[in-house]
């Protein structure tokens, strides 16, 4: 019984006893602040870590569990290299060229600005060491984004170089270290990720031209007709008014513009596809670039919409607005005049007020919903719900605001101060047309059309049908 017990039995042996399997070791040139980020990443994802260095002695504090030795010690130790020096110390390298020969060596560094150097940095260090295969990556993550992980930074690396397995190492490090490679191709993009820290908000350049020219020409307008008109015609000075009246009269038309300005280029593109009677034909590159800007025009309308908010709230604490209420009050007691409530005037306030915090609130949501912690956690559906269904009633909310405000305004002359029209009636030209091509295409007869169109259907070409027929 016993022999049958030991023959079906198996050894065990406790798990520590294992031979654990041995952790990749790899190297990294330069002792800066990248390089002791990335080492340290590197550390926590199981590498071992070898530096090299010109004065291994002195090189300052380094990660616990590292060393560093010479660039000659530390090249025979390891199949892959971070190099994380400047171009312009890459000379020493060609001492090392044969140790570095079938070495992948990946260059992270990168320039003050552009066009600074004849060749991409990479290139150079290729040309420089011909039997290493290089890979451009990692340079576009600072030494932050490497210390505290993907959650806190971008998740994306970029990577380029000639060599497939040299980029495949090079990726399996990455997707280790929790970074989604993004392959630009060969060696010869490097020279455009070596350009992408230099980019200083190249998607926001327009929507922030706009956004001061717009604030730059309604100030100018608006001081002509409320500064200038009042100084010339009736000889007062309100000049005091610039700082908060005329400011909260800017903001507001520069938000409702620009918000408008989100939707209309999908307005504008919808009409081209019901036109083309196709959805398979290019944008103009005019409306493809507006198109790809809406979101920092919508984030930018939203901070303008803040801060008129915010400069609503302190008027009752205006020095000015205090003095009116004093003095109208004094006069009314003097003369002993008591105005009748005017309900009409009632709702008109409470309604402008209303409206404008409701189309606030949803600005706010558009705003919150833009965010990548939020987007990332919403289907397609809901994220396009959110941003085309409640930003145009936002919009709409935000137009009626202004036609509240304007009510019955443009009924009497002597708001045409010197035949110009006030500012809240140029604001509402762009949101009002909007509002109205959107109502045109919410037809039934246009929203089959152009739904049938983005499934796929095309209308028939009766040039090209005759064409065909003849042939045949």
């Amino acid at each position: 019984m016993s022999k049958e017990v030991n023959s079906e039995s198996v050894s065990l042996c406790p798990l520590n006893t294992a031979a654990a399997p041995e952790q990749e070791l790899l190297c990294i040139f330069g002792t800066g602040d990248l390089g002791r980020s990335l080492g340290q990443r590197l550390l926590q994802c199981g590498y071992r870590v070898v530096y090299g260095s010109r004065r291994p002695h002195s090189c300052g504090p380094l990660p616990p569990g590292t060393q560093a030795v010479s660039h000659g010690a530390a090249t025979q130790s390891a199949n892959l290299i971070f190099v994380c020096i400047h171009r312009q110390n890459y000379d020493f390298l060609q001492t090392l060229a044969p140790q570095l020969n079938g070495k992948v060596l990946v260059d992270v560094s990168n320039n003050l600005k552009k066009n600074l150097y004849p060749e991409a940095n990479a290139e150079y260090l290729q040309r420089l060491i011909p039997g290493a295969h290089v890979v451009k990556g990692f340079n576009t993550l600072s030494a932050w984004a490497l210390q505290n992980g993907p959650s806190d930074s971008n998740r994306q690396v970029y990577l380029c170089g000639n060599m497939a397995e040299a980029k495949q190492a090079v990726t399996e490090t990455a997707t280790k270290l929790g970074f989604t490679v993004v392959d630009r191709g060969s060696l010869s993009a490097a020279r455009e990720l070596e350009d992408f820290p230099l980019q200083l908000f190249p998607e926001w350049r327009l929507p922030l031209r706009l956004a001061v020219g717009l604030t730059a020409a309604f100030f100018f307008y608006l001081i002509i007709r409320d500064i200038v008109y009042a100084y010339v015609v009736q000889g007062k000075d309100v000049s005091f008014r610039i700082m908060v009246s005329l400011a909260n009269k800017v903001f507001p038309i520069v938000s409702l513009i620009m918000l408008s300005l989100c939707y209309l280029p999908g307005v504008i593109a919808a009409f081209l596809q019901l036109y083309r009677g196709t959805k398979y034909k290019r944008f103009p590159d005019w409306l493809d670039r507006w198109m790809l800007c809406r979101k920092q025009l919508g984030l930018l309308a939203l901070a303008f919409a803040s801060l008129h908010a915010m400069y609503t709230l302190i008027i009752p604490i205006r020095y000015y607005v205090r003095h009116r209420i004093s003095e109208i009050t004094i006069s009314q007691i003097r003369e002993n005049i008591t105005y009748k409530f005017d309900t009409t005037m009632a709702w008109r306030t409470d309604s402008y007020y209303s409206v404008g915090i409701l189309g606030f609130g949803l600005y706010i949501l558009l705003g919150i919903s833009s965010l990548p912690s939020v987007s990332n956690v919403l289907s397609w559906r809901e994220f396009s719900f959110i941003q085309s269904k409640l930003g145009y009633l936002t919009l709409f909310f935000c137009t009626f605001h202004t036609y509240l405000y304007g009510w019955s305004m443009f009924l009497k002359p002597s708001y045409y101060k010197w035949y110009t029209p006030p500012a809240y009636m140029l604001s509402l030209v762009v949101p009002s047309v909007v509002l109205v091509l959107k109502l045109l295409l919410l037809l039934p007869c246009v929203d089959r059309t152009l739904t049938r169109i983005r499934q796929g259907w095309e209308k028939t070409d009766p040039e090209n049908d005759s064409k065909k027929s003849l042939l045949t």
